[in-house]
């Protein structure tokens, strides 16, 4: 808890129901007013002190944006999740978000999360007819060494059940189920689905397990992870031992977040619409219109390659550099300063010399004026 009574949102664990709850029910963040150079000077120590802390927090929550490509996966979700109205006698089609890190799938289907949560709850009340919690959602994130067991505490974990602590592997599923129905459940997200090893044994164990939940619990499972193509998620059982799998591809809907590209103008009107979107959040004293969308957009583009988990990071760092540093405005001296995650770094030689050599652009041509 903060000092004003307020949750602190920066101390969450997702995988627990309490604090699922408070990411729902929390606020709009506020953000900072923009001070200029007069004003901020005439701030005393307290008062800057709690304005820069108010700006940390800030840059460091600049998201969640409407890209298109977060609408659009918002879109599909809905239309999943709202025809999945099926009887419980009937299955339920699956969902699996399938894309290279650093393209906010996470951050993307959080967002749906707390929208669905809250509309479920507006709808038909925080508690059930026969007096249980409501929740609508119920969120798993899976490790390196997940097995059928450890899925089950896992989703027990996220309730708090006493029993997940000495049930074996088998009770531990029936009393998830147990869970799932009395609190009507209706979206599943099981998250970095990657780290399950799909054809080992384990892997093959919760595979199945997974077409347990779908056949007994009625809920949308939304799987997310990196490669799960590659992994053998949706394979149809031509090669060996892939014939466990086929029914889980056969009832499940894949869907991407694919990356910023300018070699479209489309694509590169998308990036700058997220430039100046950013724009618009960034709370640095000589912070300007242009400043990232005109001055900055292709060494952003490069610095990125287009993915937004890495554009968050480098704006956020930079952000807290320039507050820390005074320099209150964002430049390529400063960004140049600024680490940014090693995939991001690894892949920006090539693109920074394609862009430097005018055979790229992240700038959509400009509309004329028609006289």
């Amino acid at each position: 808890m903060s000092t004003d009574g307020a949750v602190d949102l920066g101390n969450l664990a997702l995988s627990r129901k309490e604090d699922f709850q408070a990411f729902v029910d929390a606020p709009r963040r506020p953000q900072p007013e923009r001070l200029n150079r007069n004003e901020l000077k005439v701030l005393d120590q307290q008062a800057r002190s709690a304005y820069d802390q108010a700006r940390r927090q800030w840059h460091a929550n600049l998201g969640p944006i409407r890209t298109p490509q977060l609408a659009s996966l918002h879109e599909d979700l809905w239309d999943i999740v709202d025809s999945n109205q099926q009887d419980g006698d009937k299955t339920k089609g699956a969902v699996a978000i399938d894309a290279f890190p650093g393209l906010g799938k996470t951050t993307a289907v959080l967002a749906f999360a707390r929208e669905f949560h809250r509309r479920e709850i507006a709808e038909h009340g925080a508690f059930t007819e026969r007096g249980h919690e409501r929740w609508p959602v119920c969120r798993v994130g899976l490790t390196g060494n997940t097995g059928m067991k450890d899925l089950n505490r896992a989703m027990l974990e996220f309730f708090g059940h006493p029993g997940r602590h000495t049930s074996t592997a088998a009770q531990l599923g029936l009393q998830a189920l147990d869970c799932m129905l009395l609190c009507e459940v209706r979206l599943l997200i099981l998250d970095d689905l990657h780290f399950l090893k799909w054809r080992r044994t384990s892997g093959i164990e919760v595979s199945n397990h997974l077409k347990w939940i779908a056949n007994e619990f009625p809920v949308t499972l939304v799987k997310v992870g990196v490669g799960l193509a590659d992994k053998g998620l949706f394979s149809e059982g031509e090669r060996g031992g892939d014939t466990a799998l086929a029914q889980t591809g056969r009832r499940t809907t894949r869907l991407d977040m694919p990356p910023f590209t300018i070699d479209t103008e489309q694509g590169r009107r998308h990036w700058r619409q997220l430039l100046l979107a950013l724009e618009q959040r960034i709370v640095l004293t000589d912070a300007c219109p242009g400043m990232l969308a005109d001055d900055l957009s292709d060494y952003l583009f490069a610095r990125s390659t287009g993915h937004i988990g890495s554009l968050m990071t480098l704006i956020n760092r930079g952000c807290q550099r320039a507050v820390r540093t005074g320099a209150e405005r964002l430049s390529k001296e400063l960004l140049d300063q600024v680490r940014n995650d090693a995939a991001a770094e690894h892949a920006r030689t090539e693109l920074e010399y394609a862009l430097q050599a005018g055979k790229a652009t992240s700038r959509p041509r400009r509309k004329q004026t028609v006289r």
